[in-house]
């Protein structure tokens, strides 16, 4: 790691610490993602090395952070440890959406739309080539302030790593953008799970207010049926066989345009298809790129095509 120079630690997540770096051959900004491996194995595992070529793979497209090198060293125990070098960006979307908050002021809706087509044209690459990013929400949607250029990052990680280096307090596991499958408990799920992140994501730009903002699984659910009703065997088929259901209190639907007054129609439209129960009827995310929300947008001046 002599190639490196330690600037910051940026952050620290379930699965290791990040940091600002600088190359030192060429001065560049980068940021290093360090992770202990498991010790009983000799070298770097399979699972980490096939997650490591996926996100090689995935740096193809331009809403998806890149990753330039991997450096294989040891900490003072003696204990590997694997750094992935990404390329550094300055702002994510949670700190985005929070300077607006604090200053009372709404995001402007031409650049809630431009960074959502991002975010769509980015998640719809993932699911196109099969990967899952399962723990999406705005702390990991990154984002160059001059540009306005989105990127996903922590994709896929998380599954190479079945267990967390340790459990941060600090840092509770956030509910918020989980899907309502994952929350009853389906065992098996697939790419809708993040489309329903990227819809809770929508309303937070459109109002810098969460959406669902539970602080147990319980109160998850019971935020989200609220608000789109208590689900039931019409609306999704299939809901009372899951692992977690019980007799929920029954709540009818509001409509979408309560929770987030200022979205227009089609704006309203897109969310509701990103919010439905049934995980097979929500819109993917190629699907919603070409939604009429997104017809006024010169897609290709922002270089989002």
């Amino acid at each position: 790691m002599d190639a490196y120079e330690k600037l910051e630690k940026v952050g620290e997540g379930t699965y290791g610490k990040v940091y600002k770096a600088r190359e030192k051959a060429t001065d560049k900004i980068v940021a290093l993602k360090k992770t202990r491996l498991p010790e009983d194995d000799e070298g770097v595992p399979a699972t980490t090395l096939r997650e490591v070529s996926l996100l090689r793979m995935l740096s193809l497209d331009s809403h998806i952070v890149r990753l330039l090198d991997l450096k294989q060293g040891q900490n003072k125990k003696g204990q590997s440890i694997l750094y992935l070098v990404f390329e550094y960006m300055d702002a994510d979307l949670k700190k985005y959406i929070r300077s607006f908050r604090q200053n009372h002021e709404l995001i402007p809706s031409q650049i809630v739309k431009t960074l959502m087509y991002q975010l769509c044209k980015g998640i719809a690459f993932c699911h196109g080539h099969g990967v899952l990013h399962r723990d999406l929400k705005p702390h990991n949607i990154l984002l160059d302030r001059k540009t306005m250029m989105l990127k996903i990052a922590d994709l896929g990680l998380s599954r190479s790593y079945t267990l967390p280096v340790k459990k941060y307090t600090h840092e509770i596991l956030t509910l918020w953008y989980r899907a309502p499958e994952v929350l009853l408990g389906a065992k098996t799920y697939a790419a809708p799970v993040d489309i329903w992140s990227v819809g809770c994501i929508f309303a937070e730009l459109v109002t810098t207010q969460a959406l669902f903002t539970g602080d147990s699984e319980l109160q998850q659910l019971l935020h989200i049926f609220r608000l789109l009703g208590t689900p039931n065997e019409e609306v999704w088929p299939g809901v009372s066989k899951l692992a977690n259901w019980h007799e929920y209190p029954q709540w009818t639907p509001k409509s979408l345009s309560s929770a987030v007054p200022t979205l227009d129609a089609d704006g309203i439209d897109l969310l509701s298809k990103m919010l439905m129960y049934e995980p097979l009827k929500r819109i993917s995310g190629r699907k919603a790129m070409e939604h009429p929300y997104f017809d006024g947008l010169d897609k290709e001046s922002l270089c989002l095509q």
